[in-house]
């Protein structure tokens, strides 16, 4: 891991461990000695940093309850503490020892509103199971898409994200863990909740983050480890979060340690987001409390110091290492304000679905999160995207002030998708930079004429295309640009197209989604990603219709049909076939203005 991002992450803490509720290496009680009856305890955090004990009875074991050989243990919570908020979020991986053996970990809800309230636990073989699983090398974690079936680059056919929210009807429900948002606020989270909860992620929790503040005035750069005292080593029955996000902004859920092993940790009882083979941070987290609800009781966290890393993420468990730190891709944003610039630092994991949307709503708070934000007049986005080795890609795009920029935000995270993943090569980001840059003035513009001097030209002729626009302020402006005719245009039938680059780029053949079968290499794969036309002003073009040959994603017009069929029957995926239009001529206009247009007038060029 680079230099900055362990400065991101601060060091270890290093107070002194406190003595464990139950011994790390307690003896394990099998499934098969449970008995209705038994009383055990089971060891949670309610407060602060320390678990505590309450009671439970055995109720009896629901057989291949979650699948084939995958059985819950029943229990009721006889203990006056958690008569009111039965099992909630946050208490998934809480330890059940009967008779000082370890039994299981608490991770299921059986049921809303109950009048006694009862939880399912998962058998502590299930958990051992994953703990048993192959490790993968970390330069393998190329994040292919879990989930689905890959339509595109970056994209998803509608599968619901990573792992499908059970119904209510569903007779077990996993206590999903509660992700805090800190660092986003309300009205930054409630622009991506469609986005999040097609990630799978439950994000109705309040809760906090102080594993890395600020530095002071004048101090390094970067961000250091909170003076809260975290225990170095885990036990038992503690808290622990795991982060999609850390920095300035911190996405993580929280749970609790089953079962300690050295430096390995089994904990949760049920998947994170199921996403397999995974590199996440595994925070320390401080309980603040626990809201108790008959509908879902959750406790309210804040995330504490990164202390090791989750390496799997399965049905039974999630299970990681204390002392390794993850891999992630550093993000920057900066954007000017009243009183100069604020820079938001913070990292995500390197995942090609869940950090393009982190990365925005990192983006999208920098920009609407400030009681001194200079940006409501409209602001530029210059986004660069940095991978080992030195290869940048980089791209600049204009907005009318954040209302603007949320109207669009849907196509610019689907955008950012493309750019955050990488198909071609086990690499990743090195580091992402936002740099916002204020506007004097709203370039947000109507256009409400396009005439064309004549429709019908000879060759050496002129045409004049006249645009008559009103920017915010409702001025009215004219410009007039001149279209000379090309001898090589006689007889031909032709349009003259009024439009932004990204419409331009996609009725000249560019395909707006890149399909990953059609770029062969890396290089190819960023040069893709640069290649597009501007994205503000106006393109003035002369196009003719045609039929496209793409070559991946590069455009060949006027292919010889034989070469064509011999291309595409080799190679479909490489080699495209589409209608699309010819460009014989262009010129950009009107820079620094947002102005939605697409105009076409045909044109007749005589002989």
């Amino acid at each position: 891991m680079n230099r900055s991002l362990l400065s991101l992450f601060g060091v270890l803490c290093a107070a002194p461990a406190l003595a464990p509720a139950q011994p790390v290496g307690a003896p394990i009680m099998r499934l098969g000695e449970i008995r209705p009856g038994m009383r055990g305890e089971v060891w949670t955090v309610f407060h602060g940093i320390r678990p505590e004990p309450f009671t439970v009875e055995v109720v009896g074991v629901i057989r291949n309850a979650l699948g084939p050989g995958k059985n819950i243990i029943l229990g009721r919570l006889t203990d006056a503490r958690v008569q009111k908020m039965g099992a909630g979020a946050g208490m998934s991986g809480s330890p059940l020892y009967i008779d000082g053996r370890l039994a299981g970990a608490l991770s299921y809800q059986l049921q809303r509103f109950e009048t006694i309230p009862h939880a399912g636990f998962t058998p502590i073989e299930d958990l051992m199971e994953v703990s048993r699983l192959p490790d993968v090398p970390r330069d393998s974690l190329r994040e292919p898409i879990p989930f689905g079936l890959p339509d595109s680059v970056g994209r998803l056919r509608s599968t619901g994200g990573p792992v499908a929210a059970a119904g209510l009807d569903s007779p077990f429900q996993a206590l999903t863990p509660v992700f805090t948002l800190s660092g986003i606020d309300p009205e930054v989270a409630s622009l991506f909740a469609a986005q999040f909860s097609a990630l799978g992620l439950n994000t109705a929790a309040i809760g906090g983050s102080y594993a890395f503040q600020a530095a002071p005035a004048g101090g390094s750069q970067g961000l250091e480890p909170a003076s809260r005292d975290f225990p170095k080593t885990l036990r038992p029955g503690d808290a622990i979060s795991v982060a999609l996000a850390i920095g300035d902004i911190t996405i993580a859920g929280t749970g609790t340690v089953c079962r300690v092993d050295g430096q390995h940790v089994l904990a949760f009882g049920h998947p994170l987001m199921r996403l397999g083979a995974v590199d996440l941070p595994m925070a320390a987290s401080e309980v603040i409390t626990i809201l108790p609800s008959l509908m879902n009781s959750f406790k309210v966290a804040n995330v504490g110091p990164i202390i090791g890393t989750i390496s799997q993420d399965r049905l039974s468990a999630v299970y990681g290492e204390v002392g390794r730190l993850p891999d992630m891709i550093p993000i920057e944003v900066t954007v000017p304000t009243l009183r100069g610039t604020h820079t938001l630092r913070f990292a995500v994991v390197r995942h090609p679905q869940i950090a393009p949307v982190i990365a925005a709503a990192g983006l999208t708070q920098a920009i609407m999160g400030s009681n001194d934000a200079g940006l409501a007049e409209g602001f530029r986005i210059h986004r660069q995207v940095t991978f080992p080795g030195g290869r940048t890609a980089s791209a600049d795009n204009l907005y009318a002030g954040p209302q603007g920029f949320t109207a669009g935000l849907g196509e610019f995270v689907r955008d950012l998708t493309d750019w955050l993943q990488n198909p071609f090569e086990r690499v990743h980001p090195s580091k992402v930079v936002f740099a916002v840059e204020a506007l004097d003035h709203n370039p947000l513009s109507t256009l409400e004429v396009v005439q064309l001097s004549r429709a019908t030209a000879g060759p050496g002729d002129t045409v004049q295309v006249t645009l008559t626009w009103r920017d915010y302020q409702q001025v009215r402006s004219t410009q007039t640009v001149n279209l000379p005719i090309d001898r090589a245009w006689s007889g031909k039938a032709l349009e003259v197209v009024v439009a932004g680059g990204p419409l331009l780029d996609e009725l000249t053949g560019r395909p707006r989604t890149m399909q990953a079968s059609q770029i062969r290499s890396f290089d190819e794969y960023l040069s893709a990603l640069e290649d597009n036309r501007r994205t503000d002003g106006l393109y003035v073009a002369v196009v003719e219709k045609a039929e496209v040959l793409l070559d991946q994603t590069q455009p060949t017009f006027d292919y010889p049909g034989s070469i064509s069929r011999i291309a595409h029957a080799a190679d479909e995926q490489r080699f495209q076939r589409h209608e699309a239009v010819v460009p014989l001529w262009e010129q950009h206009l009107l820079d620094g203005r947002v102005i939605p247009a697409n105009v076409r007038r045909p044109l007749q060029v005589t002989e």
